[in-house]
């Protein structure tokens, strides 16, 4: 790292234009660079609308009224007056809270959303969020800034950064505890765009409250004008003036009880058939107690103000809305008043009563599956759900009786009577809702939503067997009678049935004939992904005659997603005939088994990604697999 010496500031008025003027147009140049460098390091617990307007801050406030004479850190091909600025926006977004600036920007009537990114910049965004400040700042000089370890150090040291190592040993991936490892990410695959402050969506805010309230103070001046003019004309010479006697402007009228609460947005009822974003943003208001302002106003209460009667499920942040909360249900459900609220990051649900309180969900980026369902209410296994206003018609179907035609599910206002629930991973057997979208919004989409004791239901998908002829197959509905039946046998193995699972998937990634013409094994990988972007992933073998699935291997990571598609497993099986077996398989791209024990070993090439190894006796061994590139892999 070298130190450049930048003469900012003279003692005449022309030449100390000129540094300003360099500033500026470097401020310009690189306006959308230094935006995204704050955005990325100021505080994760923000909503997204107010990052980007402290983001739009921090680099306008790096400009300036006078420079004065300092050596900045700049490496030896970097504009030492951009390194300035960059300065500037770091320490000021380094600060433990931002202060609220007069010159910063406002924006009346509007709220400002970087754009969604895919499931990697959801992954990155919330490691990112899990580090501190100092954290993300290293991170951002190192992966945007392509800063050098040195360099950043630097950087980090001028900005007023006390443990620079620790914070660049955490932006490496290698902080202890439990900091997310950053070095799994790779940019190239990230949308940068959903870290850029300057590519931003714009959506209006709460139109009804500002609306009433405009109202409101136009009904209060008008009252305040006529008082006045009645107080000036008075009554004549016959007016008393006793302070006792005086006639006093009439009250402004009571607020309207049936009015929303200030801050509650109403989605139009029709929204979702003209919207391209098809997700809890575009549900309606529904129940008929929408309009109970002193219910609306307990719930909102009961969310600003979290106290002991607040749930969340795992890795959901109990903090007051992020964003106006949107109603999306207000009505009487068995009795109790059930209030739904959704911030775009996270559903609330409200009871009333003494036995009620809040509970909070993570439900960000859904789409018409994910977004299908909610469940208002659970009395023991019995589940009432609210469903997505796109949805045309609802069944339920026991996830382990694939032959059995489902049975109708009326859903008048979209709440649905009292319906088993239960999760696949009960081997006795889960009812679980298959529903049908309207083809305003889809060829008549059918998918299948699973119980799993949270808000939102799990989405569960199918991935067929490979195709040696085509390429990796992508996951599907779980609809058809293939995925039916894999469901009903291996769905017991799946590894995540608890609350904040967002979907569960099944592949099935081999089947193995048998030897001694004994039927045919097939090989699954079961996987759980999470609303937190968390996963975990289980392999299962099911063999013929056998009760349920024999799990061979499972754990947490990305195995089994398109992060990571190859995976393998094995387990020992007795024939018929009593002879003992190693079996072994891999997916499409494993190319060689390999299998070892004490005083043996076996090392095959497999065309159908399959081993049998005719063994006298179990006993300890270790398997592996080569993948057609010559990287090695192990059973989970």
């Amino acid at each position: 790292m070298a130190g450049r010496t930048m003469d900012l500031a003279a003692p005449a008025r022309g030449a100390a234009a000129r540094p300003l003027l360099q500033a500026e147009a470097a401020l310009v140049r690189h306006y959308r660079r230094l935006v995204r460098l704050a955005y990325l390091v100021l505080p994760a617990d923000r909503d997204r609308h107010s990052r980007v307007i402290a983001a739009h801050a921090a680099a306008q406030r790096a400009l300036p009224s006078r420079w004065t004479r300092r050596a900045d850190p700049a490496p030896a091909d970097e504009d030492p007056v951009y390194a300035a600025l960059r300065l500037r926006v770091l320490r000021d977004v380094l600060r433990p809270r931002p202060a609220r600036r007069p010159l910063a920007p406002r924006v009346w009537g509007l709220r400002l959303f970087t754009p969604h990114g895919g499931e990697q910049d959801t992954a990155l965004e919330q490691a990112l969020a899990a580090l501190d400040a100092p954290a993300r700042a290293a991170f951002a000089l190192r992966a945007l800034e392509d800063l050098s370890v040195a360099e950043a150090a630097e950087v980090l040291r001028h900005a007023g950064v006390g443990q620079v190592q620790r914070a660049l040993d955490a932006a490496a991936g290698a902080g202890a505890g439990t900091a997310p490892d950053l070095s799994v990410f790779d940019l190239s695959a990230v949308d940068l765009s959903a870290f850029d402050p300057c590519a931003v969506r714009v959506q209006p805010a709460d139109l009804l409250r500002r609306r009433r309230a405009l109202t409101a103070g136009l009904l209060a001046g008008a009252l305040g004008l006529t008082a006045a003019a009645v107080a000036l004309v008075g009554t004549g010479p016959t007016a008393t003036t006793s302070s006792s006697t005086t006639t006093r402007p009439a009250p402004p009228p009571p607020v309207d009880a049936g009015a929303v609460p200030a801050g509650l947005v109403r989605a139009p009822a029709d929204l979702w058939q003209h919207t391209a974003r098809v997700d809890f943003t575009a549900w309606p208001a529904r129940g008929d107690r929408t309009d109970d302002a002193a219910l609306l106003g307990r719930a909102l209460t009961a969310w600003e103000r979290p106290g002991p009667r607040t749930r969340a499920e795992p890795g959901t942040d109990t903090a007051p809305p992020l964003a106006a909360p949107r109603l999306l249900y207000a009505g009487t459900v068995d009795g109790a008043a059930v209030v739904l609220l959704y911030d775009g990051q996270r559903l609330a649900r409200y009871t009333d009563g003494p036995g009620g309180g809040l509970d909070l969900a993570r439900a960000d980026d859904s789409d018409v599956t994910t977004a299908g369902a909610v469940v208002l209410h659970r009395q023991g296994d019995s589940v009432r759900y609210l469903l997505a206003p796109w949805v045309e018609t609802a069944e339920t179907r026991r996830i382990d009786r694939p032959d059995t035609a489902a049975r109708p599910l009326e859903h008048p206002g979209g709440l649905t009577p009292a319906a088993p629930g239960g999760a696949p991973t009960d081997c006795r057997g889960a009812t679980v809702l298959q529903l049908r979208s309207s083809s305003l919004i889809a060829e008549k989409h059918a998918f299948l939503l699973a119980d799993l004791g949270g808000l939102v239901p799990a989405h569960l998908t199918y991935t067929p067997p490979p195709d040696r002829s085509q390429p990796a197959r992508a996951p599907r509905e779980a609809t058809g009678p293939d995925a039916l039946q894999a469901w009903a046998r291996a769905g017991c193995a799946a590894p995540d049935g608890t609350p904040g699972v967002k979907q569960l998937n099944l592949w099935a990634f081999a089947v193995q004939p048998l030897p001694q013409n004994a039927g045919s094994a097939s090989w699954v990988c079961l996987r759980a992904d999470r609303w937190t972007g968390e996963g975990s992933a289980a392999t299962a073998v099911l063999l013929p005659a056998a009760p349920g699935p024999q799990r061979t291997g499972g754990g947490p990571g990305r195995s089994c997603s398109r992060f990571e598609q190859d995976t393998m497993g094995w387990t020992w099986w007795r024939s018929p005939q009593g002879t003992e077996f190693l079996l072994a398989a891999g997916s499409r791209r494993v190319a060689r088994l390999t299998a070892k024990g004490p005083d043996w070993s076996v090392d095959r090439p497999v065309p159908d990604h399959t081993l049998a190894v005719e063994r006298p006796a179990r006993g300890s061994v270790q398997v592996g697999g080569v993948l057609d590139g010559g990287t090695r892999i192990s059973p989970q």
